[in-house]
């Protein structure tokens, strides 16, 4: 992080380690607590550690990093070089990630813009990348931090999960949404709306609803040059197969990512997300 402007994001990102590495990017953990051990998200547990702990009912929750984490990273970041820093963070809708990296901004040794993008995953870190590249073109603070929100503007996250009670016991959907997910075995489509977890569509079965989710996102992503990313928790086939029908469907593709997503998101969505992150340039 020796550039003059600094971008650090959190690890619900889940940008792939080799390009945080070119691009400079450092990512804060998030905790995760599995029974009583707490567990640094993207370090010291994994997707699947994760998964099968939900599918055995074990409790799992998930806590913001500290002020001091974040203090300790922006000092990092200044004494390497950096006269700036633009620090991007999930939605401050669902964490408290965002208000933590505040309290640390304010006691830094360099001036710090702290972005709450709205977004979580590759959604937010299409925004990371989007910051870093500008900088890498000599891009000041400011221009970062445009850069990003213009991508967060035009950044859509939509999401199939197999059941709302993951989402409903972190309460990061409402009791009603939850309920109505359950009813008649519907089958929910999710979005990012205003950096809140939204219902966007009920769909009969899964196969219908992975379907919907292909022509959404396709759909979403038009003819122009675009990035897509594909999650999913414990879903690995269904994530391939989407990815290729992306492929297929969406001819301004340029970059493809797909990864499964790490603890801390995977703790309320439970095992069987999938996910489509769609990005215009």
């Amino acid at each position: 992080m020796s550039r003059h402007v600094a971008i650090v994001t959190d690890s619900t990102a889940y940008l792939p380690p080799e390009t945080m590495e070119r691009h400079g990017i450092a990512a804060v953990p998030l905790t995760v607590v599995l029974g009583d051990q707490a567990l640094e998200d993207g370090t010291e547990v994994s997707a699947r550690a994760l998964a099968t702990a939900l599918q055995k009912r074990r409790p799992v929750t998930t806590s913001r990093p500290s002020p001091e984490v974040f203090a300790a990273t922006y000092r990092a970041a200044a004494e390497a070089g950096a006269t700036g820093i633009v620090s991007l963070h999930l939605s401050a809708e669902i964490s408290g990630t965002y208000d933590a990296a505040l309290l640390a901004a304010k006691e830094a040794p360099v001036p710090v813009r702290v972005v709450d993008t709205g977004m979580v995953a590759m959604a937010l870190g299409f925004c990371a990348l989007a910051a870093a590249e500008t900088t890498e073109a000599g891009g000041s603070l400011d221009e970062a931090v445009a850069a990003a929100e213009k991508r967060a503007e035009s950044t859509c996250a939509y999401f199939y999960v197999d059941t709302l009670d993951y989402l409903r016991r972190g309460g990061r959907i409402g009791a009603a949404q939850a309920l109505l997910g359950s009813a008649l075995a519907v089958k929910p489509l999710l979005q990012l709306d205003d950096g809140r977890i939204e219902l966007l569509e009920k769909v009969r079965t899964a196969s219908k609803a992975i379907a919907r989710l292909e022509e959404i996102a396709a759909e979403r992503a038009g003819n122009g040059p675009v990035d897509i990313a594909v999650h999913h928790l414990g879903a690995p086939e269904r994530a391939e197969r989407l990815a290729e029908r992306l492929c297929e469907r969406v001819p301004g593709l340029v970059d493809l990512h797909v990864s499964e997503v790490g603890a801390v998101i995977g703790a309320h969505t439970g095992p069987g997300l999938l996910g489509a992150v769609v990005s215009p340039r």
